[in-house]
């Protein structure tokens, strides 16, 4: 075999055998590792992560990248644990919380998707703003004193397994039928390839990416609801430095930054090493500042990884996305067309 090709396949599935390794490596420090116990451990450890790494993974794919998760997260649970206090209602207050999800997603998809601004720069600003106003609204103070029958969500097991692994499990899910087997996978890769030559062939590119910036936001927000419960308080950091982690995962998973690549198996794969490496990494007894260096170290990892990919000629669609011949366009559709000339030489991605 080549060299060429072993790192092709490398590129490909190094998230599994890096996994595999890991996990071998800590079992063999300590048998304990591999117990159902330590493997409920980790998946409800990556619960929040994972709900928002797979919207997030499918945003990229089409085509753009929210920053603000963290900060949305953060706000989600602190107003949704304010207003349960306020008002005594748990229904009122995840109402609420999901509220904030559904807000940011919708500033943002419109921000990046219709008016074309950089998806970076506008989420790095949101970032800010949410974060800023989970801040303001607790004065920077934990709020505790959540009623019980919300608290208790985060609790309740089924088979001996918490809540909040099986709706990670429904997170997983949705995201591969919505990548694989929907028409809307090939449109998010279609955007993600190329926006101006999606849109020529019949792809709502706006729509589809804005949809998909809704979705993301309301996951954050289903992520901070879900820690407020399981630690029974809400503050405003909780979502801190989630963003990175998140950007990690789906990096680690293959997802090209550029957009039109990217599959929700490999994406599990990167959810699993990260949370292999995290909880191996405390059974030996690693310092939380050490901890924090090696995911940093990860983080470049996958986007060597990426770039990788790139090298590799695989900068493109991993399959070739069937569509019906284009249509000439209708008079109605001409403004939009003239708007995507004038984007310039750059039709990569709307957001990125």
């Amino acid at each position: 075999m080549s060299s060429r090709a072993i790192g092709y396949f490398l590129a490909r599935n190094g998230t599994f055998v890096g996994c595999i390794l890991l996990t071998t490596f800590f079992y063999y420090w300590n048998s304990n590792f591999l117990s159902l116990l330590n493997l409920r451990n980790i998946g409800e450890a990556l619960s929040a992560l994972g709900v928002v790494s797979i919207p997030l993974a499918l945003l990229m794919i089409g085509g753009a990248v929210d920053l603000s998760v963290g900060s949305v997260a953060s706000l989600s649970g602190v107003l949704a644990a304010t207003c349960m206090i306020n008002t005594g209602s748990v229904a009122l207050g995840i109402v609420a919380g999901l509220a904030v999800g559904l807000a940011s997603g919708l500033i943002n998809g419109l921000l990046v998707s219709y008016y074309r601004f950089n998806s970076i720069v506008v989420t790095l600003g949101a970032l800010s703003v949410w974060g800023g106003l989970a801040l303001n609204l607790t004065g920077g103070r934990t709020v505790i004193g959540l009623p019980e029958s919300f608290t208790d969500l985060g609790l309740i097991k089924l088979v001996g397994i918490p809540l909040d692994v099986f709706v990670l499990l429904a997170t997983i899910l949705y995201g591969v039928i919505a990548l694989e087997i929907l028409p809307y996978g090939r449109r998010l890769r279609a955007a993600g390839g190329s926006a101006r030559a999606a849109f020529l062939m019949g792809v709502p590119v706006e729509r589809v990416q804005c949809l998909m910036f809704i979705q993301v936001g309301l996951a954050a927000a289903v992520a901070g609801i879900m820690l407020a419960s399981k630690l029974a308080a809400a503050t405003p950091i909780t979502g801190q430095g989630m963003e990175i982690n998140a950007l990690t995962v789906v990096l680690l998973g293959g997802v090209a930054f550029t957009g039109g690549v990217g599959r929700i198996s490999r994406v599990v794969a990167g959810l699993l090493f990260v949370g292999v490496l995290r909880n191996g990494l405390v059974f030996l007894n690693t310092s939380q500042f050490l901890q924090q260096i090696l995911i940093g170290l990860t983080l470049i990892v996958a986007i060597i990884f990426d770039e990788t990919i790139r090298k590799l000629g695989r900068g493109q669609w991993e399959e070739p996305v069937r569509a019906s011949p284009p249509e000439c366009p209708s008079s109605d559709n001409l403004r939009l067309i003239k708007r995507f000339e004038k984007a310039g030489s750059d039709s990569s991605g709307v957001g990125v």
